[in-house]
């Protein structure tokens, strides 16, 4: 079987074995899926709440509608209110998309009166028919910055807010660096983002000897953006060689240490003055928060904490500690 095909068939037979585990951590609702007291649910062009889903409802959608978008997403119709005046482009990671990564957050935010957006990106010749996020990370940016474009003309607004989830808690970093993006970028929220890269636990090592025995290496396999989230990878090297931040934009980091995809999980956060990087380490909020990289999209606290960042950012916000557990570690 060719590698891809390979990468495919993994990952389809362990959705099932995912959906199991999330029976035991991902059923309680992490917000109220009603709006705010005062407000409409802007994003979603209707009064009546969307309802947020779990990690097992991103699992169902992979299978049935991969190409789908979560509820409250893409309505080209939204107007940012005075309340939230920064339309939210949400940004899945690799291996990944829309329709499983955010079942939850975008519904949370339509319901709350957001315009929320988001994008399939970094699609090859190949895509492994619903996997996004495979590209060349440069190639990546460019397509969101194009999209970008397209949100703030459609809704008038100046700037938008980003949150994303580990390759889309980074990449957007380049757009923002090397493309223009610091004057259209407000905000940017990465829950377990890539932003110094992954020895993955010492396989990139393995992958690197491998290689010198003939096997393919990681953009053979159709992965170019895996190979540049290794630690020390050339493109890392230039993404971080003027600092971690750009005057302009904020960015809050959340993470868990429990993290067994960005390892060291410290590669996450990021440095830079006080008042314009936020870090957040998930367990010295709430030690009973045992998520990991997968299931941070749709951790309680974490959710929380983005809804915090977007909302009043309070920098002393206590979020409401339950207990979560793994999804992936623990099986």
């Amino acid at each position: 079987m060719r590698p891809r095909r390979w990468l495919a068939a993994v990952f389809v037979v362990a959705l099932p074995l995912v959906a199991g585990a999330c029976s035991s951590i991902g059923t309680a609702t992490p917000f109220p899926s009603s709006p705010a007291s005062g407000s409409t649910a802007t994003g979603s062009g209707s009064t009546t709440p969307l309802p947020v889903g779990t990690i097992a409802t991103g699992i169902e959608e992979e299978l049935v509608a991969p190409q789908s978008m979560p509820p409250g997403m893409n309505n080209w119709s939204c107007k940012p209110s005075a309340a939230h005046p920064y339309p939210v482009i949400l940004v899945h990671g690799t291996f990944a998309n829309e329709a499983f990564s955010w079942q939850a957050l975008s519904p949370m935010l339509a319901n709350a009166g957001y315009c929320v957006f988001g994008l399939n990106y970094g699609a090859d010749a190949e895509t492994l028919g619903h996997f996004y996020g495979l590209a060349p990370i440069p190639q990546s940016a460019a397509q969101l910055g194009a999209f970008v474009t397209k949100v703030l003309a459609a809704t008038g607004a100046s700037q938008v807010d980003m949150v994303g989830h580990s390759q889309g808690g980074m990449m957007p970093r380049y757009y923002i660096d090397f493309l223009g993006g610091a004057s259209k970028v407000h905000m940017l929220v990465g829950l377990a983002p890539s932003n110094h890269g992954t020895n993955a636990d010492g396989i990139t090592n393995l992958i690197a000897a491998l290689m010198k025995l003939g096997f393919p290496s990681l953009s053979q396999l159709g992965c170019t953006a895996c190979q540049e989230q290794v630690l020390g990878s050339s493109f890392l090297q230039q993404l971080n060689a003027g600092g971690d931040t750009v005057p302009g934009p904020k960015y809050v980091v959340i993470e868990s240490k429990y993290d067994e995809v960005v390892t060291p999980y410290t590669g996450a956060f990021l440095s830079g003055p006080a008042d314009q990087v936020q870090n957040i380490l998930l367990q010295n909020q709430c030690s009973t928060d045992y998520t990991e990289h997968i299931g941070i999209i749709y951790d309680p606290v974490a959710l929380q904490d983005v809804m915090n960042a977007l909302g009043p950012d309070n920098p002393n916000f206590a979020p409401h500690c339950s207990v979560v557990l793994p999804v992936i570690s623990g099986l």
